[in-house]
């Protein structure tokens, strides 16, 4: 069955913050049907981070034809996390993710902490036909006591209460193949992001390859400090093995939607958006439908 291919409405955020219902009809014009938001916001914000209702944000959507598949949640607050399931099971989102976490080096306690936090979130969306995904970056594939965070994450989750959104392009550079996490856990996995790396990128496409220590403390200013907004290209103009990737997810029993994602670009955010969907829809197995 082809994936269903949307946008990650982080890749539009300043357009957003002007205007965002100019912006969701603009991306809608552009072709995308399915979109995720990233609500960075969510101390103070319920729904998707540009200060909307639910209802209002439900019709906007309805009107432009388009459905949201899932969410951010940044901070993932158990406290503010009635309020923001009651948002979003209003608007009539399936689905909340983490955004980006942090583990000092080492520390599998603290990684054990958050899992039990993880599960409990799962619990609470379970509770509501929802589900919660966990969201990788590169952090996650350092070892801890001789395995993978990542690894540690997943065994000491629940895998009916906690799923997983792989990011392909940060398990890349991260120095693993997207492709083998993804039949590894492909029961866990609802949602994959799309990124692509440059042909001429001026960092390796590993980040532990020789840019930060596998042995660092990865805090968020060590994280930002070494995020290059010129590794990033549009997708299906790099170097990642995509059709690879498509072929492997196809055949993951929970996965119905791929979404594209720029972190950053040397275009307009727009013009980025348009430009990555023309490259990428010379990939087979997928459909924008």
């Amino acid at each position: 069955m082809a994936l269903k291919i949307g946008i990650q409405l982080y890749s539009v955020r300043e357009s957003l913050k002007k205007d965002p219902f100019g912006t969701l009809a603009k991306v809608a014009e552009a072709g995308y049907k399915y979109v995720e938001a990233a609500n960075h916001n969510a101390a103070v914000d319920d729904g998707v981070g540009f200060g909307l209702s639910a209802k209002e944000m439900k019709k906007a959507l309805d009107d432009l034809g388009m459905s949201i598949v899932g969410c951010h949640i940044n901070p993932l607050d158990p406290e503010r996390l009635k309020a923001v399931l009651d948002y979003h099971q209003e608007l009539g989102n399936p689905q909340i993710g983490c955004d980006i976490e942090f583990f000092p080096h080492g520390d599998v306690d603290f990684v054990l902490r958050r899992c039990e936090l993880f599960n409990k979130v799962g619990e609470l969306c379970k509770a509501r036909g929802m589900k919660y995904y966990y969201h990788n970056h590169f952090q996650e594939f350092q070892k801890f006591d001789g395995k993978l965070v990542y690894e540690i994450i997943l065994e000491n989750t629940d895998p009916g209460l906690v799923f997983v959104e792989m990011d392909t392009y940060w398990i890349t550079r991260g120095g693993y193949d997207p492709v083998k996490m993804i039949e590894k856990y492909s029961d866990r996995l609802v949602l994959l992001h799309q990124k692509d790396f440059p042909k001429n990128a001026p960092q390796p496409i590993c980040m532990y390859d020789g840019l930060i220590n596998p042995g660092a403390n990865i805090s968020h200013e060590v994280f930002s400090a070494t995020k290059n907004p010129l590794c990033f290209t549009e997708i299906g103009t790099g170097v990642l093995p995509i059709q690879n990737i498509i072929n492997a997810a196809q055949k993951a029993p929970h996965l119905q939607y791929m979404l594209l994602e720029q972190d950053h670009t040397q275009l307009d955010e727009l013009d980025s958006i348009r430009t990555s969907m023309a490259a990428f829809s010379k990939f087979d197995g997928i459909s924008f439908e």
